[in-house]
């Protein structure tokens, strides 16, 4: 699997690939085709891996930290792509033939001094930033496309493969959930 092969760094609070990462990152490569968008890249590994099989990729978070992780990291692995700082589609106005997502999907959970972790809160359900992607994605689509949107059985994802006739790419139960790729067109 070329992710096992990856050379991946992540610091601060960028989101360091985790089973949710390496799940999704499968899908990828069984999957991924053309101009790709690894929205919320994080440490860039879903980019690097779509790179690494010859798609032209854009990688992009809300994060600055992250795009710049996810740049340090696509150097490191000898793969190239444009790099955009955006919150989710504010700042893409191109088509893709690939969408890969890996959002925060956890129910909020503030800190101590009231501060979220922005690679882990998905809202007070763990679906609002899902929610703004599905209500998004297909005007940055191209005719042939596929999307490939990890979730969780705490956001209820089963609710996303019915309503988008998405398929199951991958799925692994942990101990407090089960991580599903949803790949739909």
């Amino acid at each position: 699997m070329i992710a096992d092969e990856i050379k991946i760094s992540a610091s601060g609070n960028v989101y360091s690939p985790r089973e949710d990462s390496h799940l999704l990152a499968g899908a990828v490569e069984r999957y991924a085709f053309g101009r790709v968008l690894d929205m919320g890249t994080g440490s860039g590994i879903q980019g690097i891996v779509a790179a690494k099989l010859g798609c032209d990729v854009t990688f992009a978070d809300i994060s600055k930290d992250a795009v710049r992780q996810a740049r340090a990291n696509a150097s490191a692995n000898g793969v190239q792509g444009r790099f955009i700082e955006t919150d989710l589609f504010s700042s893409i106005s191109s088509r893709f033939n690939t969408i890969i997502f890996n959002p925060p999907y956890l129910h909020s959970a503030p800190t101590k001094n009231g501060i979220v972790d922005r690679s882990l809160d998905g809202g007070i359900k763990g679906r609002e930033l899902i929610d703004r992607f599905l209500s998004r994605f297909r005007e940055h689509v191209e005719d042939d496309h596929i999307v490939l949107l990890l979730e969780s059985s705490l956001n209820d994802y089963q609710q996303d493969v019915k309503r988008l006739n998405a398929n199951i790419a991958g799925s692994e139960r942990l101990f407090f959930e089960e991580l599903a790729v949803l790949a739909f067109r």
